[in-house]
């Protein structure tokens, strides 16, 4: 494994062979992605920290997803990257789809973990309320609450060190990283889904409150090649919360798309 640097983002990659991008969600990290890992050694894995997330610093301006997207886009290019399966959680599943949408020769596939279709009116006003809760009081009260919040209650009741990993991941942002994230996302779009042509996997928890399965359904209906998975018992991050089913899809799904 490797860091890789790219203006003030941070990307780890590790491994030979074809192309797997990850993008984390908001309060993520490239550890986001850790126990999918163990099943990826035939993979060239590329796990960037987005500009204002964990290792990368913020860029001056305001970095709307369409930045970060592009962000990610000269990420993949200055690889060597001509082709790469995508794979996203909660944010990242935007930025995932609106690159599909508008690179289509790039992208040949998507797993998309807590995938979003645009935040609801609620949810909108909820992060631009959190957004000033972080420049207000830091990452502390924050990263409690979504280690409560987004977790199912199966997962907060039986797995203390996944609500441990959550609770560290949010602590560790940069608050004025995370608050320009949170504003992004709060006026964020749906993407074009006319336009996204690659096999897609969505994987989204039963007990998601953040990307609800009723979420999921409506953006299923809009990609035309592309499979849902509901996982019981799973909150807002089935990479953490289930890792071991959440891994067997993702492999599953590589080498179908893959090989």
């Amino acid at each position: 494994m490797s860091d890789f640097r790219l203006g003030s983002m941070v990307a780890e990659i590790a491994g030979h062979g074809p192309a797997l991008v990850m993008v984390h969600g908001l309060g993520g990290s490239s550890n986001s992605f850790q126990p999918l890992m163990p099943g990826l050694a035939e993979m060239k894995a590329i796990r960037p920290d987005l500009p204002g997330a964990a290792r990368s610093a913020l860029q001056p301006g305001r970095p709307g997803l369409m930045a970060l997207c592009r962000s990610l886009h000269d990420l993949i290019r200055a690889c060597g990257v001509t082709s790469a399966h995508l794979v996203g959680h909660s944010m990242g599943t935007l930025l995932c789809q609106y690159l599909a949408a508008a690179e289509p020769k790039l992208v040949s596939g998507l797993t998309l973990y807590g995938p979003i279709l645009e935040p609801p009116a609620a949810a909108r006003a909820a992060l631009k309320d959190r957004a000033a809760l972080a420049r207000r009081e830091g990452m502390a009260p924050i990263a409690e609450a979504v280690s409560q919040g987004s977790l199912s209650p199966v997962t907060r009741r039986d797995n203390p060190a996944a609500v441990a990993f959550v609770r560290e991941s949010l602590l560790r942002q940069d608050s004025a990283g995370y608050a320009a994230h949170c504003e992004a996302l709060a006026e964020a779009q749906a993407a074009d889904h006319r336009r996204i042509a690659c096999p897609t996997l969505l994987v989204t928890g039963a007990d998601d409150p953040v990307a609800p399965p009723e979420m999921a359904r409506r953006l299923a209906g809009l990609i035309e090649d592309c499979e849902l998975e509901i996982l019981p018992a799973c909150g807002h991050w089935p990479m953490i919360e289930a890792p071991a089913t959440a891994r067997r899809l993702l492999e599953s799904r590589l080498k179908e798309t893959t090989h």
